[in-house]
């Protein structure tokens, strides 16, 4: 396989060949989780016997969730078809995924949903882009079925897939599009300059294909997701440097609409629990104060081998402070070197609550793990405040109930799953906005890795280093070898330079002592004139809306005034000519009073 350089998620850096115009020679497993529905099964599968990709390469595997009563091979399915059982001990379409997986033999897993009629050209379109390099995810393209005739016979699908006529097979459902997928692809390029944070979105599971080595590395399914395991997977494949390929002739059809689509809400309501524990990119549902996620949003690295104490101390408890409300931290040190007996519970604690799993820390990342499982170090024989090994029992002692912070001997090469990373050598004290906004600065440009120059010393220049997890992961998959990782980060994602003082980090003579008296005041400072700004936003908003009434009623008041001027000018008019017609007419009666006195005079006396 080949490890061509991408840049960030823009993969039309790749000459990928034209349908039908190339050599296949990847094999793939079509993995087809299903639960009953046989009758859309038959066509899924008659559609995939039809398929140009050579019929060598490709086999299926269906994956029975339970099906009552059992699914069946049809007749029309390609030669190299299987069902097989779901694993016992869980149901669900992560589940059976899982175990189809596992099964199956193919270099590259293709998951399609029991309800997908593929275009002829389906397969290879998707398989043509696995041959330019082994870490790419590719979606196909979705047209939802209109609910209306009587949908074809499996013999006729097979028949039309075969003469490339999937097109008119069904009636395309105009109320029910995957526009939002479209807008997001069209408003970044095709997706090629969409932001890591984005790629997971587009995750959609009912035609999604990756390499099998890739699925492997991030974990597989996580079984533990009844739904929206598909989006969860999208976000750790983020974060191990995958680039996302939405293509635009992996055509095929739906049949009918998705549980997402019929009840939006309610899948909604379901999934942002579980998903806002493993996804920190979902801003908008870590919102809640005070609480610590499965995924952190950074992790903080502080090396406490031949430092301080109160260096140590320092540095954590400012990382801790943070007004991002998911930081984890990583202490690393010769741990092991600690001897770490086994310890009772504490007299204080009642036996039936000292393995109560409500007390006990939350997972750690990936290639840490707690480095006292017994409890806290012995104290070597003689005078304790003379162990050699002092400082480091003392951090110990200091963070090893806090669910927040693990220790480890090293960390892995990435912080995978989360997405950041900051080194931070101890003594030096992020303040509470720092991490908040490197990481912003970070994800304007999508940017890989930030230096944070500390000071100058006679060996060289302290820094501190934010890295972003995707770009570490790609960097460590293409780097040629002796090539430096942060060339290639730079090279792919972009790289800069900064200032401590302008990022507020800070040696710990200048960040600490000042609030050790609680390490979460400064956040809770932040926090409080984050609520005031925001009641005082509320106040002018009200005071807005309050105005906005006034002049509503004063334009109300303005128009009836308007309204009155006109019909008393109205009036007035009508008066005046009342009295032009009176004075006319009183003008006529003495007219004629007169006229008539004249002619009495004109006949004279009787």
């Amino acid at each position: 396989m080949n490890a061509p350089r991408i840049p960030g998620n823009d993969y039309g850096v790749l000459a990928v060949p034209a349908l039908g115009a190339w050599e296949p020679r990847l094999t793939v497993s079509l993995v087809v989780p299903a639960r009953g529905g046989q009758d859309k099964l038959d066509l899924t599968l008659a559609a995939l016997s039809a398929q140009t990709y050579p019929p060598h390469l490709l086999e299926v595997v269906v994956v029975d969730d339970g099906s009552a009563p059992p699914l069946r091979l049809p007749e029309i399915a390609p030669e190299r078809t299987r069902i097989v059982a779901s694993a016992p001990g869980g149901r669900g379409i992560a589940w059976a995924l899982e175990a189809g997986t596992a099964a199956a033999d193919g270099e590259v897993i293709h998951r399609l949903d029991a309800d997908i009629v593929s275009y002829r050209d389906h397969v290879e379109a998707h398989m043509r882009w696995h041959h330019l390099a082994d870490y790419l995810v590719v979606l196909g393209t979705l047209r939802f079925t209109a609910p209306v005739g009587t949908p074809p016979s499996a013999a006729e699908v097979r028949t039309a897939v075969a003469k490339d006529g999937a097109g008119v097979l069904f009636e395309e459902d105009p109320e029910h599009r995957h526009d939002w997928i479209d807008e997001l692809v069209a408003a970044n390029r095709g997706f090629r300059d969409a932001p890591g944070r984005l790629l997971h979105h587009v995750h959609v599971g009912a035609t999604v294909s990756l390499p099998a080595a890739l699925l492997r590395a991030v974990g597989g399914m996580d079984t533990r997701l009844a739904l929206g395991e598909d989006t969860e997977l999208g976000y750790r494949l983020t974060q191990a440097g995958a680039v996302f390929v939405p293509d635009a002739e992996a055509l095929c059809w739906h049949l009918g609409t998705t549980a997402a689509m019929r009840r939006p809400k309610e899948i909604k309501r379901h999934n942002d629990p579980f998903i806002a524990d493993r996804v920190p990119y979902r801003r908008n549902l870590r919102s809640d104060p005070g609480r610590q996620w499965l995924v952190p949003y950074v992790e903080v690295v502080v090396d406490a081998g031949g430092a301080s104490f109160e260096d140590v101390k320092a540095s954590v408890d400012g990382a801790l402070a943070s007004t991002l409300p998911d930081v984890g931290v990583t202490l690393t040190g010769p741990w092991e070197s600690l001897p770490s007996p086994p310890s009772p519970p504490s007299p204080s604690v009642p036996p039936s609550l000292s393995a109560s799993p409500s007390l006990s820390a939350s997972p750690s990342l990936p290639g840490q793990r707690d480095a006292f499982p017994d409890g806290a170090p012995a104290v070597r024989p003689g005078t304790p405040l003379d162990d050699p090994l002092l400082d480091l029992r003392l951090v110990h002692g200091q963070y090893a109930n806090d669910g927040r912070v693990r220790f480890a001997e090293r960390v892995p090469p990435t912080s995978f799953p989360a997405p950041f990373r900051l080194t931070c050598p101890a003594g030096w004290v992020p303040g509470a906005e720092s991490l908040a906004s490197l990481i912003e600065l970070a994800d304007k440009d999508d940017e890989g890795l930030l230096l944070i120059a500390l000071e100058e010393t006679a060996t060289g220049v302290v820094t501190a280093r934010l890295e972003r997890t995707a770009a570490v992961a790609r960097a460590l998959r293409v780097a040629r070898d002796g090539e430096s990782l942060d060339d290639v980060i730079a090279d792919l994602y972009g790289a800069t330079w900064l200032d401590a003082e302008s990022w507020r980090l800070r040696p710990a003579a200048r960040a600490y002592p000042s609030w050790a008296s609680d390490r979460n005041r400064e956040a809770v400072r932040w926090r409080a004139e984050a609520e005031s700004r925001g009641r005082e936003a509320e106040r002018a908003r009200q005071q807005v809306a309050a105005l906005k009434a006034e002049l509503r009623e004063l334009r109300a008041q303005a128009a009836k005034g308007e309204r009155d001027s006109a019909r008393w000018k109205e009036k007035a008019e009508q008066r005046r000519r009342e009295a032009v017609a009176l004075h006319r007419a009183r003008n006529r009666s003495l007219l004629r009073r007169a006229a008539g006195r004249l002619r009495g005079l004109v006949k004279g006396p009787p």
